[in-house]
């Protein structure tokens, strides 16, 4: 493993009642963000619904990111899944011009579910990394319906110094291990999502990415501290309160739920904007009850 274990958050975006970003209450996310001590993804098409951004309002999210995290936590643009590797350049002259160093490269989603051959896939990541102006976390994502070859993701990391980290969102270990193994050496590596958590720890990986430190920042972080302390049942402890956390969550809607929750706490969450919808009002008790069985407010400091 190069680098200490870590985690991050994929972190949400709050919109007001009128469908517009709200720019204080992103602020005061990210600045609880920065308070757990946790990394930030921005941006994202998941938890930062990023499909729904107009240019203009990506840049805004990216500038405050790198306003009220820069020098703290580690923060990073994510963006979404592109159809070019122009698209990709363009984001990432955006993101150096809001003041960030580092961005994810998505894989190539061609559309009307096409795989890429391995040789083009391979031109598509040269074409981004010849010319892009930060630093790349290469993404192997299965929302694209495939996953990078180990052979390719060798030799672009042989090639490209400046590939800091790879993402890796795939069921399968056995790929997991393999991606390590061949460059856990020299770049950072993290699972997408809480689930392999533990698991990418325990073979080498640097830690994992997250949603659900949206609403426990401290706890998910913990995990991590936890485990770099040693304290093995402790940080076991946790990785199973944010995987339970996980799992209630989706059940709830997802980040419309994640908001819903926030709100009620008192912090920022905002609304979603569409196609996501907000909650349906008869899901208020149920979040309410959810917050209170997993203790939220206590594990996150928050008044009672």
């Amino acid at each position: 493993m190069t680098g200490a274990p870590s985690t991050l958050v994929i972190s949400l975006t709050p919109f007001d009642e009128h469908d517009r970003l709200d720019v204080e209450a992103f602020r005061s996310h990210l600045r609880r963000m920065r308070d757990a001590g946790i990394g930030v993804y921005v941006g994202g098409g998941g938890s930062g619904e990023g499909y729904t951004l107009t240019p203009a309002e990506a840049f805004t999210v990216l500038r405050i990111a790198a306003e009220e995290l820069n020098g703290h936590v580690p923060v990073r643009a994510m963006g979404v899944e592109p159809r070019s590797a122009k698209e990709m350049l363009e984001l990432g002259a955006v993101v150096a011009d809001a003041g960030l160093d580092s961005m994810q490269v998505y894989s190539l989603d061609t559309g009307h579910g096409r795989m890429p051959r391995a040789d083009e896939l391979e031109t598509y990541f040269c074409d981004i990394l010849d010319d892009l102006p930060v630093k790349a976390v290469l993404s192997t994502h299965q929302s694209v319906g495939y996953w990078l070859q180990v052979d390719s993701l060798r030799r672009l990391v042989d090639r490209y110094d400046n590939i800091i980290g790879i993402n890796v969102t795939n069921p399968d270990i056995a790929y997991l291990i393999r991606v390590i193994d061949a460059v856990g050496d020299r770049i950072e590596i993290h699972v997408g999502g809480a689930m392999q958590g533990l698991t990418a720890l325990a073979l080498g990986a640097n830690g994992f990415l997250t949603s659900e430190a949206n609403l426990a920042p401290k706890l998910t972080q913990s995990v991590i501290d936890r485990w770099s302390a040693g304290d093995l049942h402790g940080a076991a402890d946790a990785f199973a309160r944010v995987l339970r956390l996980y799992a209630a969550m989706a059940a709830v809607g997802g980040v419309s739920g994640t908001k819903a929750a926030l709100n009620q706490l008192g912090l920022p969450g905002g609304y979603p904007r569409k196609p996501r919808l907000a909650v349906p009002p008869e899901w208020d008790e149920r979040i309410r009850e959810l917050l209170v069985a997993h203790d939220i407010r206590s594990l996150e400091g928050l008044a009672q």
